[in-house]
């Protein structure tokens, strides 16, 4: 019986990641597909406030915030800030101003690296020998995938500030995340998040005039898609398998992003799609097996994160 669980366990794991990177690879796509026929601030602002309200009013109705303190709602507010608002705001920042999707994924998926630099002293946790060469051969392979794409880009050199933004809101917020026993639920701790990016983005989308959404019903389309996908459903998955598989796996899958996004990008933007392309998927694919074959033989660190947080979320 404990064999049947433990092979259902890793399908639904599995499931999830594949269902994570194709979700959180449509972030980049969207804004890229509407920027045409409507200023990404609009569509980020109107992705964000609809979905407040709802996940609002869902928590409110389940009773799922009971027992949460004011401490823990002010913790996930100070990651939502840094994990949804900064690290959205940049990406659409940086399509907006003409990088292209796989670019701004590209330098996204450097930040294993960074994590993995940082995960010892910061979270007290190991990356073994075989981690590294997996995350360097992801990485290696993602420049590969982009390559093309880096020198077709038109975009001002500034503009790379952003997508580097991104990386670093998204990194500051994962690991806010992971130094705090999680006390909220997926459910809850998504509210937060997402309501508080929707109240820092509607000032400031007044403030540049684009806070009035268009009627057209391709753009309430294109929100809803970005609420439903990149929002609710990536970011959701973003903090359940940070849950189950740990830091360390769960951003060696972000390696996926990067050639996803380049592949739908090439289908559907006509973005430069190669013979190198195709090497760059095969060097990302081998890095992030080499990482989460490592994880499942040192027992699961992710396992053993979910019981501490839950031994502290008890004490």
């Amino acid at each position: 019986m404990s064999k049947q669980i433990g092979v259902l366990r890793l399908v639904v794991t599995v499931l999830a990641s594949a269902a994570f990177v194709v979700t959180w690879s449509s972030g980049f796509l969207v804004p890229a597909i509407a920027v045409e026929a409507v200023a990404p601030l609009t569509l980020l602002v109107w992705r964000f406030v609809p979905l407040a309200v709802i996940l609002v009013v869902i928590v409110v109705l389940t009773g799922a915030s009971e027992g949460i303190t004011r401490v823990d709602v002010g913790r996930q507010a100070l990651i939502g800030f840094f994990a949804q608002f900064g690290y959205c705001a940049s990406v659409y920042a940086a399509i907006a101003a003409g990088v292209a999707t796989g670019t701004t994924a590209l330098i996204d998926a450097v930040q294993p690296l960074i994590v993995a630099v940082l995960v010892g002293p910061l979270l007290g946790l190991r990356v073994r020998g075989v981690q590294w060469a997996g995350l360097l051969v992801g990485a290696a392979g993602v420049l590969l995938v982009v390559r093309s794409q880096l020198d077709d880009s038109e975009a001002h050199r500034s503009s790379y500030v952003w997508p580097a933004l991104a990386m670093v809101c998204l990194i500051v917020g994962t690991f806010l995340q992971r130094r705090s026993a999680p006390r909220t639920g997926t459910l809850v701790t998504l509210a937060i998040h997402v309501t508080v990016t929707a109240v820092a983005l509607v000032p400031i989308a007044a403030v540049f005039g684009a806070l009035a959404p268009p009627a057209s019903v391709s753009f309430w389309l294109a929100a809803g898609f970005a609420a439903a996908f990149p929002t609710l459903a990536a970011y959701g998955l973003y903090w359940w398998l940070l849950r189950r598989v740990g830091i360390t796996a769960l951003n060696a899958l972000l390696f996926l992003v990067a050639p996803t996004t380049a592949a739908a990008g090439a289908l559907l933007l006509g973005e430069p799609l190669t013979v190198i392309t195709l090497l760059g998927f095969v060097l990302c694919a081998a890095g992030v097996a080499a990482v989460l074959v490592s994880e499942a033989r040192a027992g699961g660190e992710g396992e053993r994160d979910v019981t501490m947080a839950t031994a502290a979320a008890r004490e």
